[in-house]
């Protein structure tokens, strides 16, 4: 199950965390935001040992979605050790996002 990132726990959960984190930016009205959104809870178990996947409404959080200049959605990033070390735009089959964190993780 995908986590639910938000303003108040951002620096907790994904800036601090001791894994990679996957950060899906997304909206309830955006049409590929919903296409890739069970992609992102699939890779949330598949990965559940080595990466933390969550999701966060650019709508309900602009704070964050500020401060990484997210003007497109979905916007998948990546982050290792609190610093953004890959980003991922719009709706990509879901072998791209693998490759990607595969590529982080190992």
């Amino acid at each position: 199950m995908a986590l639910e990132f938000n303003d108040s726990n951002f620096d907790q959960e994904v800036i601090k965390s001791d894994k990679p984190v996957l950060v899906d930016f997304w909206a309830e009205w955006c049409g590929p935001c919903k296409m890739i959104g069970p992609v992102i809870e699939e890779l949330s178990t598949e990965y559940s040992d080595s990466v933390k996947i969550g999701k966060l409404n650019v709508d309900n959080n602009g704070s964050v979605a500020g401060t990484y200049g997210i003007r497109s959605i979905p916007s998948l990033l990546i982050f290792k050790d609190g610093e953004v070390v890959d980003t991922i735009i719009g709706a990509v089959p879901k072998t791209e996002i693998q490759r990607r964190l595969d590529s982080v993780v190992a």
